[in-house]
C-alpha cells in the first residue's frame, strides 16, 4: 500500500508538471493498480465499469470529498447540463492523498467529472472529461 502511494504521488508530480498542489483524475477499464495506472482511457462502452483514481498531492483537511458526473448534452441546439451520478466520500488515513472506486453509466455520451472539497464546494478541485459509447 505504501508502495502505491508513493507511486501516485509520484506520477501526480509529473502530470501537473510544477504545479504540485493540483488534483488530477484518471480513468481505466480494469481496476487501477501500480502496473496498469498508465493505461488510462477516455473512452468506454455503456454498461461497463468505469474506474477512477482521484489524486490529491495537497491534503484535504476535513477528509470529504464531493463527487459529481455531469453529462453535456447538445440534442437540442443548446448546451445542456444533465447530473447523472454523484457522491459523498470520506477518506480513510490511508486515503489522504488518493481514492479510488468505480461507476457504470448505460447512456452515451460525453462527461464530465468533478471533484469538490468539503472545504470549498465552491472550488473544484479536480475536473476531467470522458466518453461513453453505445454498445
Amino acid at each position: 500500500m505504501k508502495k502505491l502511494i508513493l507511486f501516485l504521488s509520484i506520477l501526480m508530480l509529473f502530470l501537473t508538471g510544477c504545479a504540485s498542489d493540483k488534483a488530477g483524475i484518471l480513468f481505466n477499464r480494469q481496476p487501477i493498480t501500480e502496473k496498469n495506472i498508465y493505461d488510462y482511457s477516455k473512452n468506454f462502452l455503456a454498461g461497463n465499469r468505469i474506474y477512477y483514481v482521484i489524486l490529491m498531492p495537497k491534503k484535504v483537511e476535513s477528509r470529504y470529498l464531493y463527487i459529481q458526473v455531469v453529462k453535456k448534452d447538445n440534442d437540442y441546439d443548446r448546451l445542456g447540463y444533465d447530473l447523472i451520478w454523484t457522491r459523498d466520500v470520506r477518506l480513510k488515513d490511508e486515503e489522504v492523498n488518493y481514492f479510488t472506486d468505480y461507476f457504470v453509466i448505460n447512456q452515451k455520451g460525453y462527461y464530465v467529472m468533478q471533484v469538490y472539497s468539503k472545504d470549498n464546494p465552491r472550488k473544484t478541485l479536480a475536473e476531467a472529461e470522458f466518453y461513453v459509447s453505445p454498445r
